[in-house]
């Protein structure tokens, strides 16, 4: 079955198309509650209302740019709402946010990716949805501020607050190797 029968199945409720796009598609998807949730247990539960709404929101696909985009896309907007909801965004001021730009500093640590995802999962939520948004996703503060109904100041804060969290393990890290 290729790409637009499996879809126009899904449309119509066929459960074994359903489970056919979650088997090709959850690994993608998963990837990306990972980097969005604080351990594996939650990016699965992510995953799993992902999925419920890529299914119930299907019909809305048209066939315009990529499947796979527009999935990611649903993935993230369903993870962020839930966060938005456990109200773990917290509004600060600009000034508190340019202050904390300000103070950050542009060292560069070697660090494998894995150790990394770690330290990213370990961040507080507000902090980590930020923080994969502007660097891992290439979201703007004001994007950011949009879609997680805060200000730019906030998520420039996070963003600051989130990147002087994951220096000092990385630094730690480093200071455990040598």
């Amino acid at each position: 079955m290729n790409l637009e029968e499996l879809i126009h199945n899904c449309k119509k409720g066929n459960r074994r198309a359903q489970e056919l796009l979650y088997r090709e598609y959850a690994p993608i998807l998963f990837g990306v509650c990972l980097k969005y949730s604080k351990n594996k247990v939650e990016a699965e539960d992510n995953l799993h209302d992902s999925f419920m709404t890529i299914y119930e929101k299907i019909g809305q696909y048209k066939f315009q740019g990529s499947f796979v985009g527009w999935m990611k896309r649903i993935t993230v907007n369903t993870v962020l709402q839930k966060y938005r909801k456990e109200d773990y965004l917290k509004v600060v001021t600009e000034n508190e946010a340019d202050e904390m730009e300000s103070d950050s500093a542009s060292e560069y640590f070697k660090i494998d990716l894995t150790t990394l995802l770690k330290y990213v999962q370990e961040l507080p939520n507000k902090y980590r949805i930020t923080f994969n948004m502007y660097v891992l996703d290439g979201f703007s503060h004001k994007e950011i501020s949009e879609k997680l109904g805060t200000s730019t100041g906030t998520s420039k804060s996070n963003l600051a607050r989130a990147r002087a969290i994951l220096k000092e393990k990385i630094t730690k890290e480093k200071i455990n190797i040598a």
